[in-house]
């Protein structure tokens, strides 16, 4: 308990939080996944991080963890219109696909095509060189629709 609360603390200092597990009325930490301060998350598991007209998009360390390792991203084209909350691509891991849903509405403007040969970067760098895609926002209104950090955080915890 003290490691996890010593932790959670650490984290907390750099900006991320650990996220803790309930199972059968038992607090576990099942992974410390993190959520990072200043980026836009879906329910769906999704985050975007928004740069002026551009959000960079891609799956949370939540996410991520509950996947496994992932073997193949699916990747939209490049002019590809995506709509908040549809599936713009799947990530397949050892243990399932999971589709995986736009947070905001916008044409894509750039993918990440290292993924192509190193998929399992959305596992060793979710928020940094495993992002998936970048949109040019077509509504910024929609952000207000996503959660923030510790929205996102709260509701991890649910699950």
């Amino acid at each position: 308990m003290a490691l996890r609360v010593f932790g959670t603390f650490a984290l907390g200092k750099l900006g991320l939080q650990a996220q803790v597990m309930q199972a059968a009325g038992v607090t576990a930490a099942y992974a410390y996944s993190t959520v990072v301060q200043g980026y836009k998350y879906a329910k769906s598991h999704e985050w975007a991080k928004v740069h002026g007209d551009t959000a960079t998009v891609g799956i949370s360390d939540h996410a991520q963890s509950q996947l496994g390792d992932v073997v193949f991203v699916e990747l939209p084209d490049v002019g590809k219109v995506v709509k908040q909350g549809e599936t713009f691509g799947v990530v397949e891991s050892v243990k399932a696909a999971s589709d995986v849903y736009s947070p905001v509405s916008g044409e894509v403007v750039e993918v990440n095509q290292a993924l192509v040969d190193k998929p399992g970067t959305v596992n060793t760098s979710p928020f940094e060189e495993g992002w998936i895609i970048k949109v040019k926002l077509s509504n910024k209104g929609e952000l207000a629709a996503l959660l923030d950090a510790d929205a996102y955080a709260a509701e991890c915890e649910k699950h």
